[in-house]
This record gives C-alpha cells, sequence and structure tokens, in this order.
C-alpha cells in the first residue's frame, strides 16, 4: 500500500476505520519528526530520530555511565528526622530539612510528607511554627478532631471547607489552645 497517497477528499470527513488513514497519519507523524528533530540549529537532537523519521529507542535510554537511582523508603528514622527538623527549623522550611537531615528527599516531599505528620492540607497557618513531636502528635489530633467534625478529614488530612467553617473551627480551636 502506497501510504503517501491522499485518502480523503477536501471537506470529507476521514475514515479513521481505515488502514489506509492509520498508513497516513504514520507518515505524516515520520515527517514531524524529522522536521522538528533534525534541526541545523539543535544538532543534538538529531539521534532522536532515523533517517525515515522513526524513533530511535537508543537515544531515549539513559547513558551507560549513569549511576541507577536507589529506591528510596519512607520509615520512621525517616519521619524521626523530619520531626526533628520540624522542631528545629520550623514549617516550610523544608528546604533546609532536605539539605541538613533528610538529602534523599526534596523540599516538596517533605512539605508532602508534613500534611501527613500535622495532619492538615493547608500548612500556611503553620509557617516557620515549631514544635517537637509530642506537639506534631496533638495538632495531628487537633486538625483530626476538627475534620470529622466536619467531613473534610480526607486521606489523613485536614481539608478546607467552600463554606469557610473549617478555619473558624482552627482560628476558634486555636484561641482556646494556641499550637
Amino acid at each position: 500500500m502506497n501510504c503517501k497517497q491522499t485518502l480523503s477528499v477536501a471537506g470529507e470527513a476521514p475514515n479513521i476505520a481505515s488502514p489506509e488513514f492509520w498508513c497516513q497519519k504514520q507518515e505524516w507523524v515520520k515527517t514531524m519528526r524529522l522536521r522538528f528533530s533534525r534541526r541545523p540549529e539543535f544538532p543534538d537532537t538529531h539521534g532522536i530520530v532515523d533517517d525515515e523519521g522513526m524513533l530511535n529507542q537508543e537515544y531515549f535510554q539513559p547513558p551507560k555511565d549513569a549511576l541507577p537511582q536507589t529506591e528510596r523508603k519512607w520509615g520512621d528514622e525517616e519521619k524521626r528526622k523530619l520531626l526533628e527538623g520540624i522542631e528545629k527549623y520550623g514549617i516550610g522550611h523544608f528546604r533546609e530539612i532536605s539539605d541538613n537531615l533528610l538529602p534523599d528527599w526534596s523540599g516538596n516531599d517533605l512539605r508532602m510528607k508534613t500534611i501527613r505528620v500535622i495532619g492538615r492540607q493547608n500548612l500556611q497557618l503553620y509557617k516557620d511554627w515549631k514544635g517537637d513531636s509530642e506537639a506534631v502528635q496533638r495538632e495531628y489530633e487537633r486538625n483530626k478532631d476538627i475534620g470529622l467534625q466536619h467531613g473534610t478529614w480526607k486521606g489523613g488530612a485536614l481539608v478546607y471547607d467552600d463554606d469557610g467553617h473549617v478555619l473558624k473551627a482552627i482560628e476558634a480551636s486555636n484561641r482556646v489552645n494556641p499550637p
């Protein structure tokens, strides 16, 4: 089959069930790959496709001298170090915690772990807050109680509601017993 033949008349919808349509589409894809991957101003990308426009799978493989990534596991030791970092640097200082205590974990990874540890999706009200593991546990319990009262305890974290009831409950709880 000659894939370069015209398959549809102008204004006529293509028949996507026909093998000819897919053959023509494949030819178009190859042409676009060649056009955008073999540009003179970007010689490093010339190896992405071969002369016919087919992907060069070897191009996308990691370099032979690349180190394999070690699998990270979050366990009790990592949680202990995160709690140590919260006590020393405060919530919101995840880059410092990463740099000094948990270098295998990014600041964003640690922010996500803190959401689970403290039990609140939005950490803004905790900005710069420092507390030991007992204080963090108390905050977790407080957030869980508020979430269960308002039906906003989702995936192990308190989430805000659209009506502002959760924020009011947090503020009231903080007035009675500040974090």
